[in-house]
């Protein structure tokens, strides 16, 4: 799924954790308004944030928030899931570009959609068959369009070379291109796509922006990557500047009639970034000026929450829904120490989540655990590789170091994503791991931190790395291969989201194994004992299940959180007249 911008910000299309969290009773639910009033057209709605956004190009978005922000405002995709008032009504998958949701044969391996006939690019041409088969196409192109999501590399009929990349290699050099036409094949407005295995739930996937049309005469390979051409209801007006942002206004040329369920009411969209998120929720509380218009996907820090939960004006307009982001981090395989086996067991039990959780707000942050797989999912599997308790125990783990036959202390450099909180949870980690043997260094990165890591340069720079990651539908199948499967990550380009190089054929195999199960029930318990084998291969640490509490300005209408898009602000039918 998405990746997370934790304490700032996948899709997570976490039904499950969504239904989790309203058994739970979870505040902040589907259809919190914050305004009373029927809604308008009108106004200018602001969205604050951190940031900086990592990519607008759609095939390279795999961040949840900006996942979120894009197919509501720019980037219409096959298919998506709905706002509603209710989670049921939230889950329901709708066609978006297409008709319906898709006609499925062949036991999952084959897919067909057909495209409405009135959506319209920003210039009024109209959104074809061909511009969304060359969109996808562009995902190939491992080289230059980096970053965003392997669904198709792994799902599409199209052979792959012995090092498990595609034999086809996007839509710039050419090579394979007829494997690809025989995979997606347009006839019409009817896209047909051929796949390798059956994948039964491929309706959902394609909600992705990564599976949304791209016109080949605007494609200017690596350099869109912010060169936003929209199909939504918005259009960036002018540039996007990193670190500052943009606005994006009305596209004249989307039309109600065509767009059914995204209403754009708000007149603009300012998005500001580069705003500390204290600064932005301690606007956003303070509720003056233009920040009775604003929202954010920057979570409230830990110092904010008790705050906020404390001022009952706040709280009324603050929402603190479960969050589908799991945190972990990946010992690098390029690194001399870590493919150390030992050093690599002493390092995951010397790993304090207790302290962890506590440095990102506590219970109402987060909750401590050892799996990737969120909680909530059905292919959850509880277990715990190496009998530690979650606060760790350095002193059993200094043993294990002891036996590696390295000399300690072992210097190790550990990079992050650069947050006021995250500096107080990794210096927490860091504690234990010192205690156990290790001399840390801690390198923290603030400016696109996951296009950084993703770099094939990088892989020499560092021993661990921390990342966040949600199912993009509640299933392990959008985690396990996502994340491990080294056939699908892993080329001349970097790492892809396997950001610590763990290449393993016997985790290849059980993936290819689990694929092929048609028992849902089997199939999930399939990927929790699949999570639980790379734990104990030490291919990840995992961390802790992410909560999340945003404030919202009281001039804004129609809030609610999406839970199924990842717990953030709805923007498709959100207002601020």
């Amino acid at each position: 799924m998405m990746r997370t911008k934790k304490g700032a910000l996948g899709v997570a299309l976490g039904v499950a954790v969504a239904l989790a969290a309203a058994a739970c009773g979870s505040a902040g639910g589907a259809g919190d308004a914050s305004s009373s009033g029927p809604a308008a057209k009108g106004g200018t709605l602001y969205m604050l944030n951190l940031g900086p956004v990592d990519h607008w190009d759609p095939q390279r978005i795999y961040v949840g928030a900006d996942v979120q922000f894009a197919s509501r405002v720019f980037e219409r995709t096959l298919t998506t899931f709905p706002p509603g008032k209710t989670l049921q009504d939230q889950s329901k998958l709708i066609g978006d570009l297409a008709t319906d949701t898709g006609t499925m044969s062949d036991g999952g391996k084959t897919w067909k959609f057909t495209l409405r006939g009135d959506a319209k690019w920003q210039d009024g041409k109209p959104v074809t068959c061909e511009d969304l088969k060359y969109g996808i196409s562009r995902t190939f192109a491992a080289d230059q369009i980096t970053g965003g999501p392997n669904y198709a590399i792994a799902y599409f009929d199209i052979p792959k070379n012995a090092d498990g990349s595609s034999k086809y290699a996007g839509p710039y050099k050419k090579t394979g291109q007829e494997l690809y036409d025989k995979a997606v094949t347009c006839d019409g407005q009817t896209i047909t796509f051929h796949m390798g295995q059956p994948v039964t739930d491929f309706n959902q996937t394609v909600t992705f922006p990564a599976f949304g049309p791209f016109r080949q005469d605007k494609d200017q390979g690596a350099k869109s990557d912010y060169q936003v051409f929209s199909n939504g209801p918005y259009m960036l007006q002018g540039n996007w500047e990193t670190n500052k942002g943009g606005t994006f206004v009305r596209n004249p040329n989307w039309s109600a009639s065509s767009d059914p369920f995204r209403k754009a009411y708000p007149d603009s969209i300012v998005y500001q970034e580069g705003i500390e998120s204290e600064t932005v929720n301690q606007r956003i509380m303070a509720d003056s000026g233009n920040d009775k218009f604003a929202v954010t996907e920057s979570q409230a820090p830990p110092a904010l929450q008790a705050q906020i939960m404390s001022n009952p004006a706040v709280k009324d307009r603050s929402t603190n829904p479960a969050a589908p982001y799991v945190d972990y981090l990946l010992p690098n395989f390029k690194s001399k120490v870590m493919k150390n086996e030992k050093a690599r067991e002493a390092l995951a039990m010397s790993t304090n989540r207790d302290a962890y959780v506590t440095a990102y707000g506590g219970p109402t942050a987060a909750t401590p655990s050892f799996a990737v797989i969120n909680k909530a999912l059905k292919g959850y599997k509880d277990f715990n590789p190496f009998g530690v308790p979650t606060a760790g125990d350095p002193a059993k783990a200094k043993a294990v170091l002891q036996s590696s036959g390295l000399t300690l202390p072992v210097p190790i450099t550990v990079t992050y994503r650069k947050r006021p909180t995250s500096d107080k949870a990794l210096a927490a980690l860091a504690q234990t791991w010192e205690q156990a043997g290790f001399k840390v260094t801690l390198d923290g990165i603030s400016d696109k931190y996951y296009s950084t890591i993703q770099n094939p340069s990088y892989g020499a720079k560092t021993d661990v790395l921390w990342g966040s990651w949600g199912a993009d539908w509640p299933s392990g199948s959008t985690v396990i291969p996502a994340l491990f499967d080294s056939r699908v990550n892993i080329s001349a380009g970097g790492p892809g989201q396997d950001y610590g190089y763990f290449a393993d054929s016997e985790v290849n195999a059980k993936i290819d194994q689990a694929f092929t199960i048609t028992d849902a029930t089997a199939r999930e318990k399939a990927w929790g004992d699949i999570d639980e084998m790379i734990a104990k291969k030490v291919g990840f640490i995992g961390l802790d299940n992410q909560k999340f509490m945003f404030p919202h300005g009281s001039g804004v209408k129609n809030y609610s959180d999406n839970q199924i898009l990842g717990g953030y602000a709805e923007l498709a039918d959100i207002a601020v007249k």
